[in-house]
């Protein structure tokens, strides 16, 4: 994510919120109003959004189906908060999930309401993952990104990321992921050899995690003889295989995990991002039956469950996973998706394309190129964000729900900044 200064639009942001803060200054606007893909702002500019949410947004912003639920939960003293105690709004979301998610895959998780962010399930996974195994070694892999909470932290790659932990973050061994030395050298059996190795100085992990797809890392798309092949190591090696899906899940790639079609299982699933459907703080962790062994409240949370997210959530899965309707619509647009990546990385050379499904973008060579792309596109009505270790990759995350037009709309804004930052002895070429 770039993290361009630019002034607020407003006095009060530089007077009253922390430093902190990020993707607002790549966007200096105030938006006031969002439907499914494009985005307003208070001068009544209309933005196509690249970014929902980061991939919060699956499904667009202010989905109707999903307003009216809410607004009817709400307006008839629905519950709002209940800590985890069972409500009807819950009970419709478990029966939903299990009908359309998790039997037709033949899946037999358990459901563990978390605090209401990723990082909270992540940190759920490690904790249980060490509680199961009595270890406390979790490998992760480079370029990996799991959340801001100090365990979770721990497993993310990012420098400046880690740097705010103020502290060295033990626990946690980091091991190449796939092609993280080039397509021509094979990490899985650089990583067999030295867990193999006595003497490798690698403690007996607890779990492997890692992002099928790493969304904050610049879109490395592992491959499914890579995921089986750690697969395969964990469980030789007794540790559980955590494969964190909270920005690549929820139908990003096409399915509703982005590992089903890959032949593994994996033991802990953190899910959060768009698993609420409408963009409400919500996470969740699935755990293969065996291996929920909490105790009561033994990682707990005033607020595990979030009742408005349940609502929304429920009528996400009905709505979109109950056929196959959005899955085929996903196909076709990341089919055109990556056929005009491929024209836009012509025009810078050495550019490369990364990702899959509609986690897709496009590897430019350095953040600064990235960057002015971006804030070209910004100039031209179009939300979209980097991603990647120099901040390179220049990374689309738009709404699964976007209408073919307007994903082509934006993708002709796009060609058109790419085109513009790219050198210019290769467009005089072209």
């Amino acid at each position: 994510m770039t993290h361009t200064d630019t002034a607020g639009v407003s006095g009060i942001y530089d007077r009253r919120e922390s430093a902190a803060r990020s993707y607002c200054r790549n966007f200096p606007t105030e938006f006031v109003k969002a439907k499914n893909a494009t985005m307003t702002d208070a001068s009544g500019r209309d933005y196509i959004d690249f970014l929902a949410g980061c991939s919060s947004l699956n499904y667009g912003h202010n989905d109707a189906d999903m307003q009216k639920a809410l607004v009817d939960y709400i307006t008839a003293d629905g519950v709002t908060h209940g800590l985890d105690m069972h409500t009807n709004a819950k009970t419709a979301f478990l029966e939903a999930f299990e009908t359309h998610i998790l039997k037709p895959r033949g899946m037999d998780h358990k459901i563990m309401m978390t605090g209401p962010t990723g990082t909270n399930a992540v940190e759920a996974a490690m904790k249980l993952a060490r509680k199961v195994t009595g270890r406390h070694n979790i490998i992760a892999f480079t370029n990996g990104f799991h959340g801001m909470t100090l365990g979770a932290l721990g497993a993310t790659g990012n420098a400046g990321k880690r740097g705010g932990a103020g502290m060295p973050i033990p626990g946690v061994t980091h091991l190449p992921y796939e092609g993280a030395f080039g397509a021509d050298v094979d990490t899985l059996a650089q990583i067999e050899m030295m867990l193999d190795n006595p003497s490798s100085g690698i403690d007996a992990p607890a779990a492997f995690m890692l992002e099928p797809v790493q969304g904050e890392g610049g879109l490395n798309a592992a491959s499914a003889e890579w995921i089986k092949g750690i697969a395969a190591l964990a469980k030789r090696h007794g540790a559980l295989l955590i494969l964190d899906d909270i920005q690549s899940g929820i139908g990003r790639t096409g399915t509703f995990f982005s590992f089903e079609e890959m032949g593994v299982v994996p033991d802990l699933i953190p899910l959060a991002k768009s698993l609420s459907g409408m963009g409400l703080p919500f996470a969740a962790l699935l755990i293969r039956p065996e291996y929920d062994v909490w105790k009561p409240a033994e990682h707990n949370g005033t607020f595990r469950g979030n009742n408005h997210a349940f609502i929304t959530a429920r009528v996400a899965i009905e709505k979109f996973w109950a056929d196959d309707t959005l899955q085929n619509a996903v196909k076709e647009k990341a089919k055109v998706l990556n056929q005009r990546l491929v024209e836009i990385a012509s025009a810078v050379p050495g550019a490369t394309l990364k990702g899959r499904g509609m986690m897709q973008g496009v590897d430019v060579g350095s953040g600064e190129t990235a960057s002015a792309i971006c804030a070209t596109c910004f100039e031209h009505g179009l939300i979209i964000e980097t991603s990647g270790a120099h901040d390179e990759v220049v990374k689309i995350l738009a709404p699964l729900t976007i209408p073919m037009e307007q994903l082509k709309a934006g993708l002709d804004i796009l060609e058109t900044a790419t085109r513009a930052h790219a050198p210019k002895h290769k467009i005089a070429a072209e």
